[in-house]
């Protein structure tokens, strides 16, 4: 292991145990908040921690194998040394690279809960159809996570296909998850009103947005109109005879948040307040990214909804995802939410686009 590489790991260590430490001191210990802020330090090291312990006990052993294969005159212990030895040093080389990877920058917004938008895009009632089976798809993968989705707004087609929903994901590393869903999924099959057989291609769009808090950005009162209005659709006659529904609309920036899924108004105001907090971050989060022309995307290619990232081929029950040149044949388990595969393919290239990234940088600063 380089020995930068080592201080830097030496210094998270000497850190964990530190915090540990301090947890036990009585002063300290009767202090819930300070325990609470110490812990979840302490927690988000222990990853790292973990892997370099284990990393320099394979190194102990990987020297101790190495030394019985100098030292060893019996040729069959000789053989289970060298075996030993390959072993021990391919683990090794792992652990290393992911000391590697544990030392790069995090995204900030990895923890965040997420909003998640899917919106019909070219193809007509096709394109709304695959709208709600991509709708079903996340349900379902944030049922698997154990994660809690609600829905924000809905505006469905009325045979069964979305215009548009947005949904909010709540969970322990949504975003770090869901942020790779970003962009345009085209699908391409025969839709069910096809009597000729012929291949139809379609495509919805998909933006993740990190939940933020008030202190993350801040929007004035007198920036946001408000509109209430009946919501109509799914509800009951409540709908009918008392206006629940809520538009936002940022006066700054145009943007503007129908919340109508909730029977309160205050609830659909509130939760179209979070949507309209997430939307204002992502346009200024986009424009600096435009004043910074060298800072790296956030995302494997550039995340905007221009981008096809992925293909979903039903007569070839195919996936294909575009930013990593992957394919997989599991079609119909896929849109049931068996979505790790290609997010963790994903997640590797822009892990190692990152470390690539870092070693050049490292690299430059030292000539």
């Amino acid at each position: 292991m380089e020995p930068a590489l080592r201080v830097q790991l030496e210094n998270i260590e000497r850190r964990y145990d530190e915090l540990a430490d301090q947890m036990a001191r009585p002063e300290i210990s009767q202090d819930y908040p300070r325990i609470q802020q110490l812990n979840k330090e302490r927690t988000a090291l222990s990853h790292t921690v973990g892997m370099f312990r284990e990393f320099k006990q394979v190194a102990r052993q990987l020297e101790q194998a190495e030394e019985m294969v100098r030292a060893e005159s019996d040729e069959d212990l000789k053989a289970m040394a060298r075996s030993e030895v390959a072993d021990l040093s391919k683990r090794r080389d792992e652990l290393e690279q992911q000391g590697r990877l544990e030392l790069l920058p995090r995204d900030p917004n990895d923890e965040r809960n997420v909003f998640v938008e899917v919106r019909a895009g070219a193809g007509g009632e096709e394109a709304g159809l695959f709208a709600s089976e991509l709708h079903r798809m996340y349900l379902r993968y944030a049922q698997r996570q154990r994660w809690k989705a609600d829905t924000v707004d809905l505006n469905s087609t009325g045979i069964g296909g979305i215009k548009e929903v947005v949904f909010e994901v709540r969970g322990k590393g949504a975003y770090s998850r869901l942020k790779f869903e970003s962009g345009v999924h085209r699908v391409q099959r025969v839709p069910a009103t096809e009597s000729s057989g012929r291949i139809h291609t379609s495509t919805v769009t998909v933006a993740v947005l990190p939940e933020v808090e008030e202190v993350d950005v801040a929007i004035a009162p007198e920036d946001v109109k408000v509109d209430i209005f009946h919501a109509g659709g799914h509800g009951g006659q409540n709908v009918q005879k008392v206006a629940t529904a809520v538009r936002l609309t940022h006066i700054p920036t145009g943007i503007v948040v129908v919340c109508r899924d909730e029977r309160s108004q205050l609830q659909n105001r509130t939760k179209a307040m979070s949507v309209l907090r997430s939307r204002v971050f992502q346009v200024m989060n986009e424009r600096q990214q435009q004043e910074v022309a060298s800072q790296r995307r956030a995302q494997v290619g550039s995340g905007e909804r221009s981008e096809k990232i992925r293909t979903y081929n039903f007569p070839q029950n195919r996936i294909t995802d575009h930013r990593v040149n992957v394919t997989v044949h599991n079609l119909p388990a896929v849109l049931d939410g068996a979505l790790d595969e290609l997010i963790d393919t994903v997640a590797l290239e822009d892990q190692r686009k990152r470390l690539e990234e870092a070693l050049a940088g490292q690299a430059a600063g030292s000539r």
